[in-house]
């Protein structure tokens, strides 16, 4: 059979490594974003026994892939074997294996038949060997990256903390980076819950179990409704704005009154905040802008006064637009630009004040720990780049051309105030907060950030 080994040293101990892999959350961030995987099932994590089901869905296709896992040895190894699911054959042996006490060689060694035999093998082995390398790329510096993220707390206490919009692009994927850095996570769901894990709550009704909440250590709220949502009609604008305020007051009053507290209340806004303001560069301390999303997001913040009043520390990370292939921005252009048919929007002199995926988690889990860090921050890269820039930089990671622009007068006939507001506006915002308080970003070139997200690296 065919063999792929991936191996990379790590600096984190085989042990260390080995545990962050059998945590809840560890697998969901080794699933490459580009990829639509889902994971219906994990039961008994990774010792033998144990069973694995994903669901793989490409185009209109469906796909489920049970694996079982087998021969596990503490801090050394444990492996999966496909019992059903789109090869033949797979057998996974991962391996950790130590170099000193504080790095080791992470290996993942992978044996694999195609359907169809000699057929299979025929038409689509080296396409399944450029898929295997592009994965394990990801996986393996994505473990790096995180596990150096979370030796940042090292010595610190581990976190209880509740989030909300935990099904969404930004909460889902901080929902698995907090657990599988050793945090109980709660989630904040508008039904009955299904597990100890998940608590109800209906903003629409100011309702919250605020009783579940009691011993929390933490709060990050990130529920709303999406703001890429078109038309803006009046009444989808009111949707925008009750999604955020109402959420967030109704979270923000429940967290006041419980009897224990949380010490910190991470709230989201954006950096709509500022409103378009040309190449200003804007740091906490600017002035908000004018428009629908500066309001918004004025009063966004505003709504989580209650906690602050409570004597818990309130912190309003102004997001950018989040760079990542499992959903948000991105891939709403992949899809034209992918075609060769995207290009720059109106003038292209629009500053992009973009965040990583993974520095957004980042920095949401340095605010949990910076007791120093209150009120507004800048959750972008210290690297904003103009449209022009942004489109030149995609199609070159993509290899394909962006010789279509889409002009002005368009944007505002078939966008209206979403276009003017998002698509033409532009705000160059810098991180001084995060800078100030030594945050390290592990993103700061938009190139190496796109090229990690799309399994584009060729490192």
């Amino acid at each position: 059979m065919p063999k792929f080994i991936q191996r990379s040293v790590i600096d984190a101990s085989a042990a260390e490594v080995f545990r962050w892999h059998a945590r809840s959350g560890a697998l969901q961030r080794l699933l490459p974003p580009w990829e639509r995987i889902a994971v219906v099932d994990r039961s008994g994590g990774i010792e033998d026994g144990a069973r694995t089901v994903l669901r793989i869905s490409r185009g209109p296709l469906r796909l489920e892939w049970v694996a079982v896992h087998s021969g596990y040895e503490a801090n050394r190894k444990f492996v999966d074997e496909q019992e059903r699911g789109p090869f033949a054959a797979w057998r996974h042996v991962h391996r950790f294996t130590p170099q000193d006490a504080s790095s080791c060689i992470l290996e993942d060694e992978i044996e694999y038949r195609l359907p169809l035999g000699a057929l299979g093998a025929a038409i689509a082995d080296r396409a399944v060997g450029r898929d295997l390398e592009r994965t394990f790329r990801f996986r393996h510096r994505r473990t790096a990256d995180d596990l150096r993220r979370h030796a940042e707390s090292r010595g610190q206490p581990r976190l209880r903390v509740a989030i909300s919009g935990a099904s969404g692009t930004i909460g889902e994927a901080l929902a698995a980076f907090l657990s599988s850095g050793g945090h109980d996570v709660l989630r904040l769901v508008r039904r009955a819950p299904r597990s100890a894990e998940e608590v109800e709550w209906d903003p629409a009704t100011g309702t919250l179990d605020s009783e579940a909440l009691e011993g929390l250590d933490a709060a990050v709220h990130l529920s709303g409704k999406s703001l890429a949502s078109w038309p803006w009609t009046e009444a989808k604008k009111r949707t925008l704005w009750n999604s955020r305020i109402e959420s967030t007051r109704t979270l923000a009053s429940g967290l006041a009154h419980l009897r224990e507290p949380p010490r910190v209340l991470v709230s989201a806004s954006a950096i709509g905040y500022y409103g378009d303001r040309g190449d200003e560069e804007l740091t906490e301390r600017a002035e908000v802008g004018t428009g629908f999303l500066a309001d918004l997001c004025q009063a966004w913040e505003a709504a989580a006064r209650p906690a602050a009043d409570a004597g818990i520390r309130v912190v309003n990370p102004r997001i950018g637009p989040v760079i990542t292939a499992a959903g948000g921005m991105l891939t709403k252009m992949l899809p034209v630009f992918k075609l060769g048919v995207g290009g720059v929007v109106g003038s292209g002199r629009q500053y992009l004040s973009w965040i990583a995926l993974d520095d957004l988690l980042g920095a949401i889990l340095h605010i949990l720990y910076q007791d120093e860090i209150a009120g507004p921050v800048n959750v972008v890269s210290p690297g904003p780049v103009t449209n022009r820039e942004f489109t030149r930089t995609l199609g070159r990671v993509l290899g394909r051309p962006t010789v279509l622009p889409l002009p002005t007068p368009a944007v505002k006939l078939i966008f209206g105030q979403l276009g003017r507001e998002t698509l033409l506006a532009g705000s160059r915002v810098r991180p001084a907060a995060l800078e100030a308080s030594g945050f390290r970003f592990g993103f700061s070139e938009l190139s190496d950030t796109l090229r990690f997200t799309l399994g584009r690296s060729s490192e």
